[in-house]
C-alpha cells in the first residue's frame, strides 16, 4: 500500500509546486522597486498617418470668413423634396497614401508625420493669407479613426476606440477586460504598421517594470495588440478533456488511498 502512497503523494506535491510557479509569473511589474523610471518621463502625441480620417474645423470673429474652409453636410432634402441648407456636420479629411489632404480653397496639404499641434499650426499659416488682417482663426484638428485592436488571451477581445488620441498598452488592455489566467505576460505582440505600410512586431514583457520605458508602452493608430496563450493553456489544448479526467482520476485515487490507510490504522 505504501508504494502506492508515496507515489500519489509525490505526484499531489508537484502539482501544488507547479501551481505556486505558475502564480509567480501573472503578477505585472515584478520589479518595479528596482527599475528607474526616468526615461518614462515625456508627453506623448501621436502622428497622423496615411489612412487617417482628420476632423478639421476653422473659427473665425466672421462666420462669413471661415464658412469656404469648412466642409459640412449641410444640404438635405426636407420633406417636401426640396433641398434645404442646415448647419450639418464636419466632413472628414482621409489622408491619402502620400500623406496629403485637400484642404478647401488652399488645395494639397501634406500632413503625414505630424502631430496634431503641427497641422493646426501649418494650415494655420495657409489660411491667413485669404483672412483680413483683423482676424485670428483658430484651427482645430482631431483624429476621428484612431482605434486599435486587441485579442488573443483576454477577457474580451476587441476593436478600442482612442477618443483622446492616446492610449498605453496597459488601458488597452484593460479595456478588452484584461489579460485571462492563461494569457503569456511575458511575450506579449504588438504588430504595427508604419506610414509605407510594413509592418513590424514588437514583444513586451509585463513582468517587467521596464514597459513604462519603452518607445511601444503608447501606442499608435491602427496597433494590433495580441496576447499568446501559456504553456498551460497550450497543454490544456492539446490534451483536451483528458486533462479534466486525469486530474478527476488522481484526486479520487488519492482519496481512496486515504481511506485505506485510515481503516488499516
Amino acid at each position: 500500500m505504501k508504494r502506492v502512497i508515496v507515489p500519489l503523494i509525490a505526484l499531489t506535491i508537484i502539482l501544488l509546486l507547479g501551481s505556486c510557479n505558475s502564480a509567480k509569473e501573472v503578477a505585472y511589474f515584478q520589479n518595479a522597486d528596482k527599475v528607474s523610471l526616468e526615461a518614462s518621463r515625456m508627453l506623448y502625441d501621436a502622428k497622423i498617418m496615411p489612412k487617417d480620417q482628420l476632423t478639421i474645423t476653422v473659427i473665425t470673429t466672421d462666420p462669413q470668413a471661415s464658412a469656404p474652409f469648412n466642409l459640412s453636410v449641410s444640404n438635405t432634402i426636407g420633406t417636401t423634396g426640396q433641398l434645404s441648407v442646415g448647419s450639418g456636420s464636419l466632413q472628414g479629411y482621409l489622408v491619402d497614401n502620400s500623406g496629403n489632404i485637400t484642404f478647401p480653397v488652399i488645395g494639397k496639404i501634406h500632413v503625414a508625420g505630424m502631430t496634431k499641434s503641427q497641422c493646426e499650426d501649418l494650415i494655420l499659416s495657409k489660411l491667413k493669407p485669404y483672412l483680413s488682417e483683423t482676424e485670428h482663426p483658430v484651427v482645430t484638428v482631431r483624429m476621428a479613426s484612431y482605434r486599435v485592436t486587441v485579442l488573443g488571451e483576454v477577457q474580451s477581445p476587441k476593436v478600442v476606440p482612442v477618443t483622446t488620441e492616446k492610449m498605453s498598452i496597459l488601458e488597452a488592455l484593460a479595456q478588452a477586460g484584461d489579460l485571462t489566467i492563461y494569457g503569456k505576460r511575458t511575450n506579449v505582440m504588438l504588430i504595427r504598421e508604419d506610414a509605407q505600410g510594413e509592418k513590424h512586431i514588437h514583444r513586451l514583457n509585463l513582468n517587467d517594470a521596464n514597459i513604462f520605458n519603452s518607445p511601444y508602452y503608447y501606442l499608435q493608430q491602427n496597433d494590433i495588440i495580441y496576447v499568446q496563450p501559456n504553456s498551460i493553456k497550450a497543454k490544456n489544448s492539446d490534451i483536451g478533456s483528458s486533462t479534466t479526467i486525469w486530474t478527476a482520476f488522481v484526486s479520487v485515487a488519492i482519496s481512496i488511498a486515504s481511506l485505506v490507510v485510515n481503516i488499516l490504522n
